[in-house]
Formats: structure tokens, C-alpha cells, sequence
């Protein structure tokens, strides 16, 4: 059976592929940590068929782990009063009860997959996708991390076609932590390609290597300044503007047409405002302001955001591509008048 992982640029049409792949007949499921690309999955599978079909499910990764692999294999075992979204309790052992489960009998949803991989219950897990789905399809692969990357990888040889995008400088959050397990997974794209291909899944980093979203000086900017290689099909230029003035900056924040996006603690600027992670997955946005702090904005004048770490940039990269048409940067330090 067919089983890839497509690398995507940002605006590079990866919802498109995803739906193309599927038929009003298929059975597939499709797996996603963010809720917005959830709801926007689902939205443009309605536009292509007008309904969704039956046979198609989308999940997040957490609703999948919890309602399709742990209540129907082990909640009867376990006896577990739901989820707990708290930090786990540090040094409790895998063979006690309280590594997984907190003192009201709710389990740690960060340790879920390594529940069901500790209980050995993956190939039953694989056997139930192959029994209800002909397709796994999985949106932003490249924010798994931790124990759920090794527990997608056990999905990988079940007897479904397999089909997983994402951007690998995309990177900006991890589905799960849990100490030093995969902690270097994103450090090199060459040794996480050869994950991929160790587990018999085939990465293509052409399909979807220039985006339709941005502009060529988006783009520009974007290979410039966070140091990450983008390309347009795009022929039009657009405006990359730095501001310095005050009152060109409080234009912009009342301006409810452009979205302000910030590093941290965009609440507290009383705008049309997200942080730059919580962005991704959005495709709405035309002209976009991008809003950094004192350092973030020494690095960009001295043109050495490559320099940041690479979450951060990665969160950077998210920010930028979310752009149609314009990116104004701009300093913190101009809309503190307005900080809450």
C-alpha cells in the first residue's frame, strides 16, 4: 500500500492534497492535533462534496488516542474517570499506576499513546483502523513529538494507505514531552526524513515545495530574515514595510482589517490579535502586522533572525506565512501604550 509523507510549504495547497486524496466513497480517517485545522478540514471537505460523506472521519490526536484507541481496548481494564490535562507527577515509575493516572483516577493525556504502547495494544489499534478504513491521512505531522511520533510510527505497517503533510520548519509545538525521548527529532531535517523511511514511508519534498499563499516578497522576507527557504508560484510583488512610527503603529492597531500577530500575550493589547503559533493552520488573513519584541527587533534590523532558536523562529516562519498581501514588522515597545 501507498505510504508517504509529503513536506509542505506553508500555502502550498497541503489541505488541498489532503481532500483530493479522498472520494465521496472513501473510508478514511484524518488525524489532526490543531482544532482550527480541524474545522477548516472539515469546511473544505464540505465544499467539495457538499456534505460530508459517511465514510470520512476526522479527528484531533487526542479525541483518536483517547475515544478510538483507549476506551475501546483498555478503559474497562483501567477504570479510568477521563482525562487529566495537569503536568504528570516526575519520578513515578511506568509500572506504577500513578505514572499514568493521577490521584482521582483521571489519566495524563500526554501520556496516553505511551499508555497504550505500555499495555501492547498498538497491533489491536491497527487492526481496528484496518477493520473501519482503507486511508490514514495525518495533518501537520511535523508537531508530533515525544512518545506520540513513536506511536504514529506503530500505526505506519497497518494495512490502511498512509498519507501524512506537514512543514518540518513549521515545527512550533510538541503533541507530547516526556524527558529525552525524541527531544533532538527536529534538530535535522535529513535524520527525521530518515525516520520516515526506516518505517517504510516515503518522503516527497517536491509536490508541495512552493506555496500559492504568499508572495514572492513574502517569501523573500521570509528566506531572509528567519534564514527558511520559501518559494511563490506567485508572480506579484507586495509590501514588506518596517514601522518606526508611533503613529503609523497605532493606525495599524486599530486597524481591524490586519491582524496583529505576537511573539506572547497577544490578550493584552485589546486588538484583532493572535500569538504567532496559535496562527498556524489559518488561511484566512490578507495584510498582516507582525509585532516583536525588544531583541526579536534587534535581530531583524541587524538582519540576524536566523539566529533565534529554531522554535521560535519556526513560530516566526508561521506568523509570515500566514500573509496574502502585505507584512508590516513592528516593535513591542510602540503599542506598550496600549498593553493591559
Amino acid at each position: 500500500m501507498d505510504k508517504r509523507v509529503d513536506f509542505a510549504v506553508a500555502g502550498s495547497g497541503k489541505t488541498t492534497l489532503l481532500t483530493e486524496h479522498l472520494s465521496e466513497y472513501s473510508r478514511a480517517l484524518i488525524l489532526t492535533h490543531i482544532r482550527n485545522n480541524e474545522a477548516h478540514l472539515r469546511a473544505r471537505l464540505i465544499q467539495r462534496f457538499d456534505f460530508l460523506p459517511d465514510g470520512i472521519r476526522i479527528m484531533t490526536w487526542f479525541e483518536f488516542l483517547h475515544g478510538f484507541c483507549f476506551r475501546q481496548l483498555l478503559q474497562q481494564h483501567l477504570q479510568s474517570r477521563g482525562l487529566s490535562f495537569v503536568q504528570p507527577q516526575p519520578g513515578t515509575a511506568r509500572v506504577q499506576r500513578l505514572h499514568f493516572q493521577d490521584g482521582n483516577g483521571r489519566h495524563y493525556h500526554r501520556l496516553l499513546s505511551l499508555l497504550l504502547m505500555h499495555r501492547n495494544v498498538i497491533p489491536d489499534i491497527r487492526a481496528r483502523l484496518g477493520r473501519y478504513y482503507d486511508a490514514l491521512l495525518v495533518d501537520d505531522v511535523q508537531d508530533f513529538a515525544g512518545h506520540d511520533f513513536n506511536f504514529l510510527f506503530g500505526l505506519c505497517s497497518a494495512e490502511v494507505s498512509l498519507l501524512l503533510a506537514g512543514d518540518f520548519y513549521q515545527h512550533s509545538f510538541d503533541t507530547s514531552r516526556d524527558g529525552n525521548t525524541n527531544s533532538t527529532l527536529h534538530d535535522d531535517i535529513t535524520r527525521y526524513e530518515s525516520r520516515f523511511l526506516a518505517s517504510g514511508v516515503v518522503p516527497d519534498r517536491l509536490t508541495l515545495s512552493k506555496t500559492w499563499r504568499s508572495s514572492p516578497s513574502v517569501c523573500s522576507s521570509i528566506s531572509e530574515y528567519p534564514g527558511i527557504r520559501i518559494e511563490s508560484h506567485r508572480k506579484d510583488e507586495t509590501l514588506i514595510e518596517l514601522i518606526t512610527c508611533q503613529n503609523a503603529a497605532a493606525g495599524l492597531h486599530a486597524d481591524d482589517e490586519v491582524i496583529k500577530l505576537f511573539y506572547q500575550e497577544h490578550h493584552r493589547y485589546g486588538c484583532h490579535s493572535l500569538n504567532w503559533g496559535a496562527s498556524s493552520g489559518l488561511d484566512h488573513f490578507t495584510d498582516v502586522c507582525i509585532v516583536l519584541g525588544a531583541k526579536h527587533w534587534t535581530l531583524l534590523t541587524a538582519r540576524r533572525l536566523n539566529e533565534l532558536p529554531p522554535a521560535i523562529r519556526n513560530k516566526l516562519c508561521v506568523a509570515c506565512s500566514r500573509a496574502r498581501g502585505r507584512i508590516w514588522f513592528l516593535p513591542e515597545r510602540l503599542l506598550s501604550q496600549f498593553r493591559q
